[in-house]
């Protein structure tokens, strides 16, 4: 019902056949492949890792590795800021984005995951415009190669460069209303991951039921928030001051009804894990480690 993969971000230091490898030694049936252009100066954790390089794009070379080690690609990644108030920053962003859609038309991906972007300075109003101006070209595009695009739901404000308004437009129900209504195509939905409800304070397992027919791709993500120190920085604190990303199964996530509400709306597609627990970055072993627990505690939900 349920295929479970892990972002290739994580495994930064490998190639895809590597990843790949790793993925099918661990019981892994799919893989997020993240698809940064190469050379780009992107020094954000988990940002710039390239791992098919749609530039030089080798169709058959791919085909050859998944078959090989019988692991699908579960979508494309690349996670920029197409509204970037740099405008030839942000059209590059938009430019790369489409290559990826092409570059998934090509190979048979289903999905390209990304965000919508945010200049952080503009109200949302404002930002609602930006995005109407530039993202029906992309989803045009994604219509014209049946590639369905899913935006990630992080806010993108964790850092006194991200502030005040994050770098990510699609981070509310509210909004998503709003984008739906501008662009309503049904390419367009989204990767959705539960973690960043709970430090917004929001229920994670209702826009499941609220959402069905936009979810095109899962992250499995946690997150604890620790009250103690909310209640002494409040909510107007960059939110990594009172929370912090987790492996499924180690912070607040309902994981149960996380995976009933999936099952309930009759989902069937990928749920991959994404690692970004700084607990698990100290040592090259301790990635691998951290793909593996967060895998063991899902496999009570799944058929490995």
């Amino acid at each position: 019902m349920l295929n479970l993969g892990f972002v290739s971000a994580i495994l930064a230091d490998y190639d895809l056949n590597g990843v790949l490898q790793f993925a099918s030694e661990h019981q892994f049936k799919c893989v997020e492949v993240m698809c940064w252009p190469t050379g780009n100066a992107d020094a954000r954790r988990y940002a710039g890792v390239t791992h098919i390089d749609v530039d030089n794009l080798n169709v058959d070379h791919v085909h050859s590795l998944t078959r090989l080690h019988n692991v699908a690609i579960s979508g494309l990644g690349y996670y920029p800021n197409p509204l970037d108030p740099n405008p030839e920053q942000a059209e590059f962003y938009r430019e790369h984005i489409k290559k990826i859609i092409r570059a998934a038309a090509k190979l048979g991906i289903p999905v390209v995951n990304t965000f919508i972007g945010r200049n952080p300075s503009l109200s949302i109003t404002d930002n609602l415009k930006l995005y109407a101006e530039h993202w029906p070209a992309i989803i045009s595009e994604a219509e014209a190669c049946n590639v369905k695009i899913g935006i990630e739901n992080c806010p993108m404000w964790f850092t006194d460069d991200e502030w005040p308004g994050g770098k990510n437009l699609a981070t509310t129900p509210a909004i998503w209303d709003r984008m739906f209504e501008i662009i309503p195509s049904r390419i367009l939905g989204l990767n959705y991951d539960p973690s960043h409800l709970i430090w917004q304070m929001m229920d994670e397992v209702k826009p499941i039921y609220e959402y069905r027919d936009r979810l095109h791709h899962i992250h499995l993500k946690d997150v604890k928030l620790y009250r103690d120190k909310l209640n002494r920085v409040g909510i107007m604190a960059n939110p990594l001051e009172y929370h912090s990303p987790k492996l499924p199964g180690l912070g607040d996530v309902r994981w149960r009804d996380f995976f009933a509400a999936l099952t309930d709306v009759r989902y069937r597609g990928p749920v991959c894990i994404e690692v970004e627990d700084k607990a698990y970055e100290s040592h090259p072993d301790d990635v691998k480690t951290a793909i593996l627990t967060a895998r063991n505690y899902l496999s009570q939900f799944l058929v490995l």
